[in-house]
């Protein structure tokens, strides 16, 4: 199944089922987060007229309480940037401020001058746990969507911690639906990003180094997930940042991320005023 997080017309936040082009809202379903139940998603009586895909605004896939993100997961991506293989995933933490939805505009601070792309596939958790093994990992999935990292080239690389490179205000798009697992296999998506219709990276999630449920596992050693937290798996080769000549986004720039399954992530950077 599909779902998508969106505005409703009350004003308050929805979620629906994707049928085709049309929406049907879930009933006591406002959002993916914590409290959100796998069964009422896929149970759940929604509206059996629907709305327009195309006519709603978007929000997050996800409302976590928890990101996690995975840097040097593509060899490929690790090569470009110098660095060595890693034996243990390199985590580090977004908030739930820096996501936005599918259409929203990417917010371009003035303070940076290196605003880079960073195509991803993103977990959703469905079940809780905590030391999760490996074998039992992909059964805490809710789902899949898609998720642009952006980052702040220049903040990233002020000290040897990435966060204030990577956790800025309404810059990171994450949708624009959240796919079952049982419609796609997660191992064996090809993944693109295209800036302004130009393809800038290329490549299959086959090529990760650490999977989906070893970062589910690793990650839950020292944390518990709950439903609605987001992994972001990596990004591969090709970011602005390590081109020559590099590529950085500009206000008026159109981002789109697409993965197999997952449909196209598609947003518009703007300088924030």
């Amino acid at each position: 199944m599909r779902y998508v997080s969106y505005l409703a017309a009350d004003g308050g936040e929805a979620v629906g089922r994707v049928e085709g082009d049309r929406v049907h809202r879930l009933e006591g379903v406002r959002r993916i987060d914590a409290a959100v139940s796998p069964e009422a998603l896929r149970t759940g009586t929604s509206d059996p007229q629907g709305l327009e895909l195309s006519g709603l605004t978007l929000l997050p896939a996800s409302r976590p309480e928890k990101i996690f993100c995975v840097g040097l997961n593509y060899r490929a991506h690790i090569e470009e940037s110098g660095r060595e293989l890693p034996t243990y995933p390199v985590l580090f933490p977004k908030f739930a401020s820096s996501l936005i939805g599918a259409g929203a505009a990417i917010a371009l601070p003035p303070e940076s001058t290196q605003v880079d792309y960073e195509a991803e596939l993103a977990v959703v958790i469905g079940r809780p746990g905590r030391r999760i093994r490996r074998e039992d990992a992909l059964d805490h999935v809710l789902g899949y969507t898609i998720c642009n990292d952006v980052t702040m080239r220049d903040y990233q690389y002020k000290t040897h911690q990435w966060m204030q490179g990577k956790a800025w205000d309404g810059a990171t798009p994450l949708g624009p639906v959240l796919v079952s697992p049982d419609e796609l296999d997660p191992g064996r998506l090809d993944i693109r990003l295209r800036r302004n219709g130009e393809e800038l990276q290329s490549s299959n999630t086959k090529l990760m180094i650490f999977d989906i449920a070893e970062l589910i596992a690793v990650t839950s050693e020292f944390t518990r997930l709950n439903p609605g937290d987001v992994i972001l798996t990596g990004t591969p080769s090709g970011v602005g940042y390590r081109r020559d000549p590099q590529i950085f986004l500009r206000d008026g720039d159109v981002v789109e991320v697409e993965i197999d399954g997952l449909g196209v992530l598609r947003n518009t950077v703007r300088a924030e005023a």
